[in-house]
């Protein structure tokens, strides 16, 4: 009955945030970022840039085999295919796909994109590819990290990589910033670390949207400990796990670590 319910409440979760992705997102993704020509000259220009992190810890991309996991509008993988890479992205939401497959074909290079609940993915695609990556509030959707991790390990091909890169839970579970500027940025401690429970929160793209009505998606918000953890059962050899400050504004929030990249291998012995 136990695994019952739990089963019940991870299907319910799944619903709701693969409705809320569904949408309006491309019309959001042409309020954040531009038209897909507009943006696809943006990537063609400097692709290294859009990666940022992920670009050092990939290293040469060219003939690679990656797979983008939960992929959202598709700019990295566009990037990645600009780059020489076999891209493949997998995402639920169908505006997020209609602008990646639009920005793939403005910027010249091919995609693929598998719309489907990454844990449902076909048997077909396993042990194929050199890179599997995940980005930037991605983990927080799952309700159970083992089936994720679990997947990812089964993807790569011997000796593949996988790079994790999302917000740290320092700044998304314990501290509350406030202020706009390094003279009025204020820091407060107002939640618990440790928290398991779910929360309801605004979609992410949602504050692109000209109806100003928020969608909301529920949210599992992980540790570091859990995530690594998660990560070193399924099998995965942790290589390293850089904390990051805010790149975009360090001055702001100095001292206090905004993002992580967790890089594991898949070890053929």
């Amino acid at each position: 009955m136990q695994e019952e319910y739990i089963n019940n409440k991870k299907n319910i979760c799944i619903d709701i945030n693969e409705d809320a992705w569904n949408k309006e997102t491309y019309n959001a993704w042409i309020e954040r970022f531009g038209t897909p020509q507009e943006e696809a000259c943006k990537i063609q220009k400097n692709p290294t840039k859009i990666l940022s992190v992920l670009y050092n810890k990939f290293g040469d991309v060219k003939g690679k085999k990656i797979m983008n996991l939960m992929g959202s509008n598709g700019n990295r993988a566009v990037a990645l295919a600009v780059l020489g890479a076999d891209v493949t992205v997998v995402d639920f939401s169908e505006g997020n796909k209609r602008y990646a497959l639009d920005l793939a074909k403005e910027a010249n290079v091919k995609i693929e994109y598998i719309l489907s609940d990454v844990l449902k993915l076909d048997n077909n695609l396993d042990s194929t590819y050199d890179i599997v990556f995940a980005e930037m509030g991605i983990i927080h959707y799952f309700l159970d990290l083992k089936p994720f991790m679990s997947l990812v390990y089964r993807l790569l091909a011997p000796n593949g990589v996988f790079v994790l890169r999302d917000f740290h839970p320092v700044s998304t579970k314990l501290i509350t910033s406030r202020g706009s500027t390094a003279k009025v940025r204020k820091h407060k401690v107002t939640g618990n670390y440790f928290d398991t429970t779910l929360e309801e929160k605004d979609a992410a793209y949602s504050k692109y949207l000209n109806s100003g009505e928020a969608t909301k998606v529920l949210l599992r918000k992980w540790n570091l400990g859990e995530i690594v953890t998660a990560a070193a059962e399924s099998g995965l050899i942790i290589k390293s796990l850089d904390e990051e400050p805010n790149l975009s504004c360090e001055n702001y929030d100095k001292g206090i670590p905004k993002t992580f990249t967790l890089v594991a291998e898949k070890r053929y012995f």
